[in-house]
C-alpha cells in the first residue's frame, strides 16, 4: 500500500515539474525549460506523451538559444515530429552536416532524401535561411537526376540575386522558363532582375507576363508602376500602381510611387496626400 502511495506521490511530483517546464518554455524563458525539463524527463516514461513533449521541448530550447549541437541529440529523439526535424534541418547545417540536414527536410515532407525531388525540396528549405551555397549544391544534385525539374534553376536564379550576380540570375531564369513557362514567379523575378539593372524597357513584358499568369500577387504591379514612372509614362503607372493598392493598401513602395506618379502628372494636391500617409505606414 505504501508504495503505491509513493508511486502516486512520485508521478503528480513529476507532472507537476513537467507542467511547470512547459510554462517556462511558453513563456521563452528557455535555459529555465531546459534545467525544469531535463529534470522531469528522468522519471517520465519513454514513449509517454509527457516524455516525448519535454524531449521536444528541450531540443527547441536549446535551438532557440543557438546550441545546435546540444540540441541534435535530443530532436533526434522525436524524428516522427515535423517540429523536430525542421529544426533538425537548420541545427545539422549549423554543425556542417549537409547530408543529414537533406535526410531532415526530406522526413519533414515525406520525401526520398535521394531523390531529385528530395534534393530540390531541401535546396529550397536551405535558401529560406539563406545558405545559398548549401543550397546550390542541393538543387544542383536534383538537376544532376532530372535536368528538366521545374523550379530548380529557379532555385538557382535565387540564389544568384542573393549573391548580386544579376546577369547568372538572367541565365537561370531564362532556363527555368523554358522548362516551365506557366511559372508567375520566375517572370516576376526577372523582370525584378531587370528592373535592379535599371533596364526598364527590357524589365516590363516580363513583368506584364507575371501579372497575366497571377493577377492577385502584388509585387509585379508594383515593379511594372515603378518601371512605367522611370520611362515616364505615368498614366499606365498610376492605373498599374492603384491596381497594387487594390491588392495591398498599405504597401509602403506602392503609396510612394504612386504619390510620386500623381505629381509628376500635375495632381499634386492628391499626390501629396498619398505620400502624406506614408508617416502612419511600416516600411
Amino acid at each position: 500500500m505504501w508504495q503505491g502511495l509513493v508511486v502516486l506521490w512520485l508521478a503528480g511530483v513529476s507532472a507537476g515539474i513537467h507542467e511547470r517546464g512547459v510554462d517556462l518554455y511558453k513563456h521563452q524563458k528557455y535555459a529555465d525549460a531546459i534545467s525544469t525539463l531535463e529534470e522531469a524527463v528522468k522519471t517520465e516514461t519513454p514513449g509517454s506523451s509527457d516524455f516525448r513533449e519535454s524531449v521536444l521541448m528541450i531540443g527547441q530550447s536549446y535551438f532557440m538559444l543557438s546550441q545546435a549541437p546540444k540540441a541534435i541529440p535530443w530532436l533526434e529523439k522525436v524524428t516522427s515530429v515535423n517540429e523536430a526535424n525542421y529544426m533538425l534541418g537548420y541545427a545539422y547545417l549549423q554543425t556542417a552536416q549537409q547530408d543529414r540536414s537533406e535526410a531532415a527536410f526530406a522526413r519533414l515532407f515525406g520525401l526520398n532524401p535521394a531523390s531529385a525531388a528530395g534534393h530540390l525540396l531541401a535546396g529550397q528549405m536551405m535558401l529560406k535561411k539563406e545558405y545559398r551555397d548549401e543550397a546550390v549544391i542541393e538543387v544542383k544534385k536534383a538537376l544532376a537526376l532530372d535536368p528538366k525539374l521545374p523550379q530548380a534553376y529557379f532555385l538557382l536564379g535565387e540564389a544568384d540575386v542573393g549573391r548580386g550576380q544579376l546577369e547568372e540570375a538572367i541565365s537561370d531564369f531564362t532556363k527555368e522558363l523554358e522548362i516551365d513557362p506557366n511559372f508567375s514567379m520566375t517572370w516576376y523575378r526577372l523582370g525584378d532582375v531587370y528592373s535592379r539593372q535599371q533596364r526598364w524597357d527590357q524589365a516590363i513584358p516580363h513583368l506584364q507576363r507575371a501579372v497575366w499568369l497571377n493577377p492577385a500577387y502584388s509585387g509585379p504591379y508594383i515593379l511594372l508602376g515603378k518601371c512605367y514612372y522611370n520611362i515616364q509614362n505615368y498614366s499606365n503607372a498610376e492605373s498599374i500602381l492603384r491596381h497594387a493598392l487594390a491588392l495591398d493598401p498599405n504597401n509602403y513602395a506602392a503609396n510612394f510611387l504612386l504619390g510620386r506618379t500623381l505629381i509628376a502628372e500635375g495632381q499634386a494636391e492628391e499626390g501629396r496626400s498619398v505620400l502624406e500617409r506614408l508617416k502612419s505606414l511600416p516600411q
